[in-house]
């Protein structure tokens, strides 16, 4: 089960972001767990994924695999401690590096001053096996899926639960489209 994932230390990372098949089956659990209006703890839950855009791994590498190969790469490369990976990473903002995994993903790599844990693990923009999604959309259709969950999605019940976390109507078709696309990878 991977809702019990264990994330080695040094590193950081956002499972409900970033892998596909966690974000499945936290949905498939908080659906037979939750229903309308949702857990405040739920919702809290849904917050944290912020408002930016993500991008989410759906390769066939499991989290164990992921975490393996970064071990791997950061002990070959020297980079155990916290300066070493710093130094390395750099620590502005928009300092990163990326490195490749075996099955072709690219993962981003940058440094994190949170504790234990300095390794902010993430997929790469646009790396192979992942795709983009806006945070927004990704919420209205976990919320969605698990507070509402019939076949037809009609925007008055995406309206309904985009409410419980904030967010306002939705007004593009485009957005409409996204967020269905999105609630049927989580159903397959």
């Amino acid at each position: 089960m991977i809702t019990g994932l264990q994330i080695p230390e040094p590193i950081l990372f956002n499972p409900l972001k970033h892998y596909l098949p966690f974000i499945k089956e936290f949905t498939n659990l908080r659906s037979e767990e939750e229903s309308f209006p949702g857990s405040a703890e739920f919702l809290k839950e849904l917050r944290r994924l912020g408002s930016c855009v993500m991008d989410i791994y759906k390769g066939e590498l499991s989290p164990d695999g992921i975490f393996l190969e970064i071990d791997n790469f950061i002990s070959s490369n020297g980079l155990t401690g916290r300066t070493d990976f710093r130094l390395w990473a750099g620590e502005s903002y928009s300092s990163h590096r990326i490195v490749s995994l075996s099955d072709g993903s690219r993962w981003t790599l940058k440094y994190s001053d949170k504790g234990t844990r300095f390794v902010h693990l993430f997929p790469a923009r646009y790396s192979q096996h992942t795709f983009r999604i806006k945070a927004n959309t990704l919420k209205s259709a976990i919320l969605y899926q698990v507070l509402i969950g019939k076949d037809f999605i009609p925007e008055d019940d995406l309206n309904k639960v985009r409410a419980r976390v904030g967010l306002s109507p939705i007004k593009e078709i485009a957005d409409v489209e996204a967020i269905t696309e999105m609630i049927e990878m989580l159903r397959v």
